[in-house]
């Protein structure tokens, strides 16, 4: 599995996590949590995008090369 990949499905689950943390903090209403819950979701979100910038990379890279080959 290639690193853009890699890094969309950390970001998926640290955006989960992150979800989940800052529901269980308004549940609980503990504000600390749910700060950092939502940290951790925008850390998440960044991270996804990341790896799609990475595979989009990684994708046109390819591309060219196989029209060189051609």
């Amino acid at each position: 599995m290639d690193n853009g990949k890699k890094d969309q499905m950390k970001g998926e689950v640290k955006d989960l996590k992150g979800r989940v943390e800052r529901k269980a903090g308004e549940w609980t209403g503990n504000p600390s949590t749910q700060v950092k819950g939502a940290a951790d979701q925008l850390a998440g979100k960044a991270q996804k995008a990341a790896g799609k910038i990475k595979q989009a990379a990684d994708d046109e890279a390819k591309r060219e090369r196989d029209e060189k080959a051609a």
